[in-house]
């Protein structure tokens, strides 16, 4: 037996146990992981979450692309790699606000007889790309600045070349903060990576600066090798990136809400023990399927509510899940035949 009934409950607040002095490596994993802790209590949470999403893409996008635009200026006037690199990394950050945007409208279709599920994956493939949108920055900043050093050039403007290191920096900050808190209020993936894209972005419009200082003592070889670090910085940010957007499109999910759906369910008056359980990511919400033992000696009505009262409690229970799969099996009779047993030989082996 199974039930399904799709509701619109929000998220409810839940402990997270971190070490009291968490690594560089908890830290970013920490950035990367959709989570929340919201009490959402919304009329349409879905809707209103890919407008939230929406929102913060097209803000995002007029201030990276402004902060990108005032770089290219100071890039043509005074020939720096370094500056050149964040410039052309800034303007493809504020570029992935086209595929997200894409996907956040599709996400609010309906599902329909051949996607039926509906297109909230969508929102994973943006993560694809916001991905290769990475490695090819990283590349043409490898690129560049390789170049200049086969090729050594004195970079004018040095003041100015400054200032818009540290215009980069402030527009890539205020980027980030919005999109990780935004991405993690909404539980998107794809958000949260693209804001962790531009916090480290950021980082590496500062390092713009030391380049600067190096061409102003005389180093011709200070430019173009903080433009080598800076394709370092966006290298790791792709690796890191990049496990999690994978790790998105192969259904995983947090160990730890698989844990806490188990506990929702075990706690049900009825369910006598909790069998296969899986969730799976659809876009930026959750989906259950499960199966609990109930009483073999329990009708069909009676059995029907504890799989309504097992989806209730997971919708309580597990942040950003909007529907569940509940299949009641009885407790097996001494010497009864199991009943799955018709299905083992469509089982993969």
């Amino acid at each position: 037996m199974s039930e399904r009934h799709p509701h619109q409950h929000g998220a409810h607040p839940h402990p997270h146990p971190h070490g009291s002095s968490p690594g560089p490596r908890r830290r970013l994993a920490h950035l990367l992981a959709p989570h929340s802790h919201d009490t959402a209590e919304k009329v349409d949470p879905a809707l209103e979450s890919s407008a939230r999403g929406m929102r913060a893409l097209w803000v995002s996008l007029a201030v990276l692309g402004a902060t990108a635009l005032a770089q290219a200026g100071v890039v043509a006037v005074s020939g720096s790699v370094a500056l050149l690199g964040d410039t052309v990394h800034n303007a493809a950050d504020a570029l992935t606000a086209v595929p997200l945007g894409i996907a956040f409208v599709l996400g609010r279709r309906a599902a329909n007889r051949r996607f039926t599920y509906g297109y909230g994956r969508a929102e994973d493939l943006a993560g694809l790309v916001i991905v290769l949108t990475i490695a090819a920055s990283a590349a043409f900043a490898g690129w560049a600045a390789v170049g200049r050093l086969l090729d050594p050039r004195p970079v004018t403007h040095l003041p100015v070349v400054a200032i818009a290191a540290l215009v980069g920096f402030a527009g890539n900050e205020w980027v980030a903060r919005y999109r990780i808190r935004v991405g993690r209020e909404i539980g998107s993936a794809a958000l949260v990576a693209d804001g962790l894209h531009a916090r480290t972005d950021g980082f590496t419009s500062l390092a713009v600066l030391l380049g600067a200082a190096g061409s102003a003592l005389g180093w011709r070889a200070a430019d173009p090798l903080v433009g080598l670090a800076i394709t370092a910085a966006i290298v790791l940010v792709l690796r890191d990136a990049a496990r999690e957007v994978f790790r998105r499109v192969l259904d995983a999910v947090d160990p730890t809400l698989v844990d806490r759906a188990e506990r929702a369910v075990r706690e049900v008056p009825g369910v006598r023990e909790v069998g296969e359980l899986r969730l799976r990511w659809i876009g930026h919400r959750l989906r259950a399927e499960l199966a609990v033992v109930v009483d073999g000696e329990a009708t069909l009505r009676q059995a029907h509510a504890i799989a309504v009262a097992a989806e209730h409690a997971l919708l309580h229970a597990v942040p950003r899940l909007t529907a569940a799969l509940v299949h009641a099996d009885p407790a097996p009779a001494p010497g009864e035949t199991d009943p799955h047993l018709v299905l083992a030989h469509h089982l993969p082996a």
